[in-house]
C-alpha cells in the first residue's frame, strides 16, 4: 500500500468513526446546496426531500442547471 493510499484509508476510518465535517461548497438556491467533507472529500448534495446525498455525476448536471435557472430567473426579478 503506497503512502497515499494509506492516508484515504485512514481519512476515511476517521469519517466512519466520528462522522463527515461537511462545509458548504456551493449555494445553488434557497433549498439546494453542493458539501464537501474537509477530511475525506466526499461530496453531497441535497436530493428533492431535502436529504443529503452522493454528489454524482448525474446530480452535478441537475445542480447546474438549476443554478442557471434560479440566476436567470432571479436577475429578470432585479
Amino acid at each position: 500500500m503506497n503512502a497515499n493510499n494509506l492516508k484515504n484509508a485512514n481519512q476515511n476510518l476517521l469519517c466512519l468513526f466520528f462522522g463527515h465535517k461537511l462545509t458548504l461548497k456551493r449555494k445553488i438556491t434557497n433549498h439546494f446546496e453542493e458539501y464537501e467533507c474537509k477530511v475525506c472529500h466526499l461530496e453531497l448534495t441535497n436530493d428533492d426531500k431535502g436529504h443529503k446525498t452522493h454528489l454524482t455525476t448525474k446530480l452535478r448536471e441537475v445542480n447546474e442547471t438549476l443554478f442557471h435557472l434560479h440566476l436567470k430567473r432571479h436577475h429578470h426579478s432585479l
